[in-house]
């Protein structure tokens, strides 16, 4: 049988795949821009016959349907990977749960600790003339998914690029059940080309003097770290490498500029790697069947061990709150939810063992409470009771703020106090002093 008469076979509509969800199931949207669009609105529309279907998924750029059926926490329950806004009001409505994860090893739960699931379905690229159906810019984990998957659904995206990698970055025809062939919306968007803040600015401009030619680059999510990356497309760096969990518009601005060439890395010389990818449809045309760029797996791409062994390896995230003892908290505020752990530790880590490397914490100095008005440090004494240590004390090498840049490694406690409070906001920092004495970690070596 040919490729395309098996396509005919399998091809079905959305209302009549999704009969194949009963209550009590486990079933997987996919990941990020691939979340599954058509097949959603088919199963929310079954949603008064269904309850306790249990859903996984992550980096929601649109509210899934079966969020806004009517007692939706009683049908649908969403398990997230990682946390985008969509995802974090969820919670808020009891609909969502975040899933605690190292993304590096995702996909090994799913072959290790989940090891069966009811329903996989999520868009997909068309199939290609040897059957394969392509993963594009959301393959991360989905190749897994697949394998433990029950019965797989596709739904087909005119308009989802083509992200070429290698292994792991698309599924065959003769592993999945049905086709159904959406009504080809564009690909979801994410964050844009804005304005940089002051401070994304001043911040850039510590970073960016850090980094040496043929550094190799990871950006993690964020205005700060775009407005980093467009910095370095405006600079006279060169010969830089990509090794990314997540490709953004930055990647695309400093590839045009002639920035990127890959010819340093020890290995995927001359490829930009990465995990998954979101942005502007200028991201999603550039990787489109671009040989330069290599999609792969999140277990390849965030490996540590991977990450160490490429000289000069550059890493930039953000964080919520740091303490004064150098925990960061990427994740939440207090009991409040905010993100995921995502590759942030995996990064930080592979980048501190790194010969040249170096792993930049970015964020603004404070933060400004929308209900009350009122200022907050971001760098606090210790963390807010229930906020979750992302990155450990003992990981932070660089930490930076509109204020400075502070390298914490090799640092002790009191080191480490006063350098942190020598970059807040200096509204803050007599009372972070006052504080830091009372937890016995301050000693002023520059005297006034």
């Amino acid at each position: 049988m040919s490729y395309q008469e098996e396509y005919r076979q399998k091809l079905t509509s959305a209302d009549e795949a999704v009969k194949v969800v009963h209550s009590g199931m486990w079933l997987d949207y996919g990941w990020s821009v691939c979340t599954a669009n058509a097949l959603d609105r088919a199963l929310a529309k079954r949603a008064g016959e269904l309850t306790d279907v249990k859903v996984r998924g992550g980096i929601l750029t649109h509210r899934p349907a079966i969020f806004d059926v009517p007692n939706a926490a009683e049908h649908f329950t969403w398990n997230s990977w990682h946390m985008s806004g969509v995802e974090r009001k969820a919670i808020s409505e009891g609909i969502a749960y975040y899933a605690p994860i190292r993304y590096s090893e995702l996909p090994g739960y799913y072959r290790d600790c989940i090891k069966s699931l009811d329903v996989a379905m999520f868009q997909v690229a068309p199939m290609d003339a040897h059957g394969f159906f392509n993963f594009g810019p959301g393959g991360s984990h989905l190749k897994a998914v697949c394998e433990c998957a029950k019965t797989v659904i596709v739904e087909v995206n005119r308009n989802m690029p083509v992200c070429l990698g290698g292994f792991e970055n698309c599924v065959h025809i003769s592993d999945v059940a049905m086709i159904v062939e959406g009504e080809n919306p564009p690909i979801d968007t994410l964050g844009g080309s804005g304005e940089a803040s002051d401070v994304d600015l001043a911040v850039a401009n510590l970073v960016v003097p850090e980094i040496p030619n043929g550094a190799c680059l990871q950006l993690g999510i964020g205005s700060m770290p775009n407005t980093i990356g467009k910095m370095i497309a405006e600079s006279d760096l060169k010969d830089l490498g990509v090794h990314t969990e997540m490709y953004v518009d930055a990647f695309v601005d400093m590839s045009a500029a002639g920035k990127v060439t890959g010819a340093c890395k020890p290995f995927d010389r001359y490829r930009q790697t990465y995990a998954f990818a979101a942005g502007t449809q200028k991201l999603y045309d550039f990787l489109d069947n671009n040989p330069a760029c290599m999609a792969a797996p999140v277990s390849y791409v965030n490996d540590i061990a991977r990450v160490s062994q490429i000289d000069n390896f550059i890493s930039i995230n953000g964080a919520v709150d740091i303490d004064l003892y150098g925990q960061v908290s990427s994740e939440s505020s207090g009991t409040h939810h905010i993100s995921g752990a995502g590759g942030q530790q995996d990064f930080v880590l592979g980048a501190y063992l790194s010969k040249g490397g170096k792993s930049f914490i970015c964020c603004s100095s404070t933060v400004l409470d929308k209900k009350t008005g009122q200022l907050h440090s971001r760098i606090r004494p210790t963390l807010a009771e229930g906020s979750v240590v992302t990155a450990t004390r003992t990981n932070l090498h660089w930490l930076v703020t509109e204020y400075g840049k502070f390298n914490a490694k090799g640092k002790s406690a009191w080191e480490r106090a006063e350098g942190l409070i020598s970059i807040a906001h200096p509204q803050f920092r007599e009372e972070l002093i006052a504080q830091a004495e009372k937890m016995h970690i301050w000693r002023r070596s520059n005297k006034k």
